[in-house]
């Protein structure tokens, strides 16, 4: 079947999740006399990694996830990477906040709440690494506020649904922000889009994308299939973003760009048990990480998190990893199939012979009884009862398989942006800690792709963004100034 019609925009976003709808809004105070058009393959935005249920909606900002705060070798903590994170996160907050202020919504709880984050370890061992940890992070500017105790008595006051049946001689040990806060992900996505359509760029919802081609002038052809009647057509864009979750992989690969050879995708998928009793929810009030068991993949810390979502407060224990075959929720079981090239082949199979402490760990996930989840649980909640929680899924993530330097596989469990063709197509590839740093992630993408532009657009982001340009963990008077005036701004506790 031939296109039946066909558009030209400037630019051209793939999926209609959180990373697409910041870009798209970015681009909106940049270039606001610029096309846009966005293609999603779902009936409605923000239905797979960004939808609430689908992630943890942490807001992670490296106040509680241990995997961010690594031991080292004597036992000290590195901070590096949880300082980084919580940069970015920082530059999301001042953007969201310069958004409010010009009307995306008159609540900024819609999408956005202020909850406790906790990290909580036991054991001897666990108290020594706790203490590292708050000694590396309690000097840094963007962690000030930090909490540590080991009394048990505090802890009750702070995790009074964890400690409650706990054995009094169990060592324990935590730290707590009131910093924290809790991101519907999913309203977000929808408050940006639904921005970006009153300014007249144009939403295919119920739109897959079918294929990439670079015509000869250097622009994009993109043709589209609505996936109900089977119509196609087609859009021609100086630029394209593939922000499309787990489908980013392939699309990228179809695009023929030399920068995604070797890279691979290994699909985990999550449950949470969930409970919504009003009791137990008010008896936690807050996101509470643990550590990872060995051999678990990042995203499979322990947490117990409270979420706010469509203006009801429920309880959130997990993830239990899973496996299934597509890169999406709502993908085909002949993805990951699909993705096997020449080109990824051997990291694929590096990974496979590296990663067999990870692999027997998702096949003991995988069998999993309903009791073993509840005794996973019950290190956290000792008291629990399993008639109070459900299981749900959760979303689908794609890891990153990529080349090492010495052209073995190897996987990554952060973010990865592949620029290709003179910068006339990006990509976003990986999963946590994602949304939570979409606004840093798409500027980066912005001055990979149009480097010509950065300078001339530089006094602008500014405006939205004043830490642009700086590192906050540098300049403790910034860091406290604009902790402070987004906190204000988006109602938050700084």
């Amino acid at each position: 079947m031939t296109s039946s019609r066909a558009t030209s925009p400037d630019v051209v976003l793939v999926g209609g999740g959180i990373m697409s709808a910041t870009l798209g809004a970015l681009l909106g105070l940049l270039e606001p006399d610029w096309t846009v058009e966005v293609f999603e393959a779902a009936p409605a935005v923000g239905e797979e990694s960004s939808n609430a249920w689908n992630n943890a909606g942490t807001g992670h900002a490296a106040l509680c996830e241990l995997n961010y705060t690594p031991a080292r070798p004597d036992g000290t903590v590195d901070p590096a990477r949880a300082v980084g994170i919580n940069e970015q996160f920082q530059v999301s907050r001042q953007f969201w906040s310069s958004l409010v202020r010009a009307g995306l919504t008159p609540s900024p709880r819609d999408f956005i709440t202020s909850v406790p984050h906790i990290s909580f370890v036991t054991g001897t061992d666990g108290q020594r690494y706790m203490r590292a940890r708050y000694q590396a992070l309690a000097p840094q500017p963007l962690f000030a506020g930090l909490q540590h105790t080991e009394d048990p008595d505090v802890l009750a006051q702070w995790l009074p649904l964890m400690m409650d049946g706990r054995d009094r001689g169990q060592p324990v040990a935590a730290t707590r922000s009131d910093a924290g806060t809790d991101v519907n992900f999913g309203a977000l996505t929808r408050l940006l889009l639904d921005t970006a359509q009153r300014r007249g760029v144009q939403l295919g919802l119920g739109t897959k994308v079918r294929r990439l081609r670079r015509q000869p002038d250097g622009r994009w052809r993109v043709d589209v299939q609505d996936v109900t009647t089977g119509e196609r057509r087609s859009a021609t864009a100086r630029f394209v973003f593939v922000g499309a979750g787990g489908g980013a992989l392939a699309l990228l690969q179809a695009a023929g760009i030399p920068e995604i050879r070797g890279y691979g995708g290994f699909p985990v998928s999550g449950q949470f048990l969930r409970t919504r009793d009003p009791e137990l929810v008010a008896r936690h009030q807050a996101k509470a990480y643990g550590q990872a068991k060995v051999g678990a993949p990042p995203m499979s810390v322990p947490h117990l998190d409270l979420r706010l979502i469509d203006g009801e407060q429920s309880l959130m224990f997990g993830p239990y990893a899973g496996f299934s075959p597509k890169f999406l929720k709502n993908g085909s079981v002949l993805d990951l199939a699909r993705s096997v090239k020449a080109h990824n082949l051997s990291s694929l199979l590096g990974v496979g012979r590296s990663e067999l402490v990870l692999t027997r760990y998702l096949i003991g996930q995988v069998l999993q009884s309903r009791s073993a989840r509840l005794r996973a649980l019950e290190e956290f909640v000792p008291t629990v009862d399993g008639g109070d929680w459900e299981l749900i899924t959760a979303g689908q993530r794609v890891q990153v398989i990529k080349r090492d330097a010495r052209g073995r596989g190897k996987l990554e469990f952060g973010t990865e942006l592949v620029v290709g063709a003179e910068g006339t197509i990006g990509g976003l590839l990986g999963a946590s800690p994602g949304a939570s740093t979409a606004v840093s992630a798409m500027l980066t993408l912005l001055e990979r792709c149009f480097p010509a532009d950065v300078d001339r657009w530089r006094p602008r982001v500014q405006e939205f963004v004043p830490s642009y340009g700086r590192r906050l963990s540098d300049d403790p008077a910034l860091a406290e100034e604009v902790r402070s005036e987004t906190a204000r701004t988006l109602g938050l506790t700084a």
